[in-house]
């Protein structure tokens, strides 16, 4: 049912490859190796031939049906396969596996990070054509080169009611599906393809539909439907007819361009497949794979917020990463919470972000962060030395306590060394003590500033301002 009260109607189609070993008909591997050669990852499954026979990657469904379940989706009893006609060269044997009759999951639903409710008219699953390589782009190239070393790999494809209403709540649904994808682990998004068809029309045009084809990433999606409303916007404006049609997104040029215009599902001639047989999808099947599900993302926030007491902002940004949220909840059953929450957010969040890579990709551990913020809270090192230390944690492992000795890292505790540091400073800036004198308060910053580099970041900086202040007055 089309959204009328809105100016702009999105909805969306994306295709999500799943993260298995295999094709979802064959035993051909999923995932290829960089370089590889095309056409070389094939069977006669995957390829078509005649007389092959599919035969279903059971994980590649219990992966389909965690989706179903993290979505709150109503799964079908039984499993059904059909064959989508179409003569295209992506598709050797003419026709598609899919599910259109009755897919898997029906009347689910996804909330955005505003807590609007997106619903989900279905989840089924199918196999991915191959690939079309134009040499010079898709809409110049003369010819087209096929490789069908991802033909076959296992989809599932998610089809949202129109009920977005603004590229960016586009963009934001594909954030939140990545996240819960992420969470129940049957995707990577190193090395698995999520892709997006996107249905949009404006109220201008009493809502006639274009459909923008295989738009890769949620930043991509917002940027192509950002171009298509101002496209379909200006087009009315100039006394033109929107037509309903299929649209592709060359994201070098920024635009969206012409392909053909709309085929209906009847145009397809759908049939059930007669060489895969109905699956029953059993309560007790359906069970198991619940007993599976890990707690995902607003239910780590829920969490976080409650039992922990992180503000909401902070705790979104941890229950987002899995890897970050259980780094907190392990750290924050050793160490405050506040201060576990505060450094895997910040700390541990820049130096990954500094340095390009995830918290998989580093050796740093629970006991690495429980023995750094021990070190903080027991008042044993600065802030500013645990800042050092976690920048080179990211780098490789170590043992922290014997580091900090080793390196004469502890905290300065002598108040006279402290004194003498800060008297140096004083004098050493006598300009940004006058300022301070004169009413210019953050001017201290910059003799607090001076001390912590002559203690190498050992001193504590609320001592250093105290004892800065008693000696300037």
């Amino acid at each position: 049912m089309v959204n009328f009260t809105s100016d702009i109607v999105i909805g969306l189609e994306i295709h999500v490859e799943l993260k298995t070993d295999s094709k979802l008909f064959c035993s051909c591997k999923r995932s290829g190796t960089e370089g590889e050669e095309p056409n070389t990852r094939t069977c006669q499954v995957c390829l078509g031939h005649p007389g092959s026979k599919p035969v279903l990657n059971k994980k590649a469904v219990e992966f389909a049906i965690k989706l179903a379940l993290a979505t709150d989706s109503k799964i079908a009893e039984e499993l059904i396969f059909s064959r989508k006609s179409y003569f295209y060269p992506d598709m050797s044997k003419n026709y598609q596996i899919t599910q259109y009759e009755v897919p898997l999951a029906t009347d689910g639903k996804i909330k955005l990070e505003s807590k609007k409710e997106i619903g989900l008219v279905r989840i089924h699953m199918e196999e991915d054509p191959a690939a079309l390589v134009h040499p010079a782009g898709m809409k110049d190239s003369k010819y087209v080169l096929v490789d069908y070393n991802r033909s076959g790999d296992p989809l599932v494809e998610v089809v949202t009611k129109p009920d977005l209403t603004s590229p960016g709540e586009a963009r934001d649904f594909m954030k939140q599906l990545i996240t819960i994808l992420e969470y129940l682990e049957i995707f990577d998004v190193d090395n698995c393809i999520i892709k997006a068809d996107a249905n949009i029309s404006i109220k201008e045009s009493s809502y006639t539909r274009a459909e923008i084809k295989n738009i890769t990433g949620f930043k991509e999606i917002e940027r192509a439907l950002n171009y298509e409303v101002a496209r379909q916007k200006k087009e009315v404006e100039e006394g033109k007819k929107i037509v309903q049609e299929t649209r592709a997104w060359d994201s070098e040029k920024g635009i969206t361009f012409s392909l053909r215009t709309k085929e209906t599902e009847a145009d397809y001639g759908y049939i059930v497949d007669p060489n895969l047989v109905k699956i029953d999808l059993t309560k007790e099947w359906i069970n198991e794979i619940k007993k599976q599900m890990p707690e995902l993302a607003h239910e780590k926030l829920a969490k976080f917020t409650k039992e922990h007491g992180i503000k909401e902002e902070m705790a979104k940004v941890i229950s987002k990463d899995k890897a970050l949220a259980e780094m907190f909840e392990a750290v924050s059953t050793a160490v405050n919470p506040e201060l576990a929450a505060k450094w895997i957010r910040r700390e541990l969040t820049r130096v990954l972000n500094y340095n390009k890579k995830k918290l998989k990709d580093t050796e740093i551990k629970e006991s690495h962060m429980i023995e750094l913020l021990k070190l903080i809270e027991e008042k044993k090192i600065t802030e500013t030395v645990a800042q050092r230390i976690i920048e080179k944690l990211v780098e490789k492992s170590f043992d922290i306590g014997r580091y900090v000795k080793e390196q004469g890292l502890e905290t300065v505790s002598d108040q006279g060394e402290i004194e003498k540091l800060c008297k140096e400073a004083i004098k050493e800036a006598p300009q940004a003590v006058e300022e301070y004198k004169a009413g210019k308060e953050k001017a201290l910053n910059f003799v607090v500033g001076i001390v912590m580099k002559k203690s190498r970041g050992k001193a504590s900086p609320k001592e250093v301002n105290e004892i800065l202040k008693k000696l300037i007055y």
